[in-house]
């Protein structure tokens, strides 16, 4: 009888995956490791404010117009209960916007974040890049923002039929966002460092995913998730950086 045979099935990260998994975590290491640094904190400090400052207001407006829209419509038998629905929709939409809303305030800060990072860890490209001017980081913020809710609203069909799986939702918003994020975190520094009319970035499309990834999941978790776009901004800087080759500080390099 011929001998039997054992298979064993392993199963290892592509290499290129495992290289950019270790390039991504180095990167979020060095963005928490200045998360300290006097102006990261101010630029944190503005865009939490700000953040909060448009969901008070923008809450409120919704609330009172929903609470409106539903005793107009006879959505129940009583005020109580339309109170309680146009609360609990308000809710559910800020937690759908709010990585919308906290990326695109951050962009308007993020000459600063970028600069931090750069002036720390590679001063001769901070020495060399280009000043965004007001109107064109007004323009990247809002097709910013409109790439995010438009993504996330063509996503929201996908994530409904997927309800029933309970974790199916969050995956798809998870990726969408994922990819959303990764670009947008690595244009904040590609866009200072570009030529004009430079249209591809610097980072890979795998690198600038996994980026993504890590922060819409660090977005996911309460309290951490006020951090995560200036984390993200400052690890794809990192990100962008190295790819470009750009040559590290003594300083930064540890």
């Amino acid at each position: 009888m011929p001998p039997y045979v054992t298979l064993r099935l392993t199963w290892r990260p592509a290499p290129r995956i495992d290289a950019s998994m270790g390039t991504v975590i180095a990167s979020l290491a060095k963005a928490v490791a200045q998360i300290g640094d006097p102006v990261v904190l101010r630029v944190l400090a503005k865009s939490l404010l700000w953040t909060l400052a448009i969901f008070v207001v923008g809450g409120g407006i919704m609330l009172v117009s929903l609470y409106r829209a539903l005793i107009n419509v006879g959505f129940s038998w009583s005020a109580e209960i339309s109170g309680v629905a146009a609360v609990l929709i308000t809710l559910l939409a800020g937690w759908f916007l709010f990585r919308v809303v906290a990326l695109a305030v951050l962009q308007f800060f993020a000459d600063d974040i970028v600069r931090a990072v750069e002036q720390r860890h590679y001063p001769a490209a901070c020495a060399t890049a280009r000043q965004l001017p007001f109107r064109e980081d007004l323009s990247n913020s809002v097709r910013g923002m409109g790439r995010a809710l438009g993504f996330n609203l063509l996503a929201a069909p996908i994530a409904l039929v997927l309800l029933f799986t309970a974790i199916g939702p969050a995956i798809v918003f998870l990726l969408v966002n994922a990819v959303l994020l990764g670009r947008e975190l690595t244009d904040m520094t590609w866009l200072r460092q570009c030529q004009p009319g430079e249209n591809r970035p610097a980072a890979s499309a795998l690198d600038r995913l996994m980026l993504g990834g890590a922060v819409a999941g660090i977005m996911l978790v309460p309290f951490a998730n006020l951090f995560a776009p200036v984390i993200g901004a400052a690890a794809g800087t990192h990100l962008t950086h190295r790819a470009l080759g750009t040559p590290s500080s003594a300083d930064g390099a540890g």
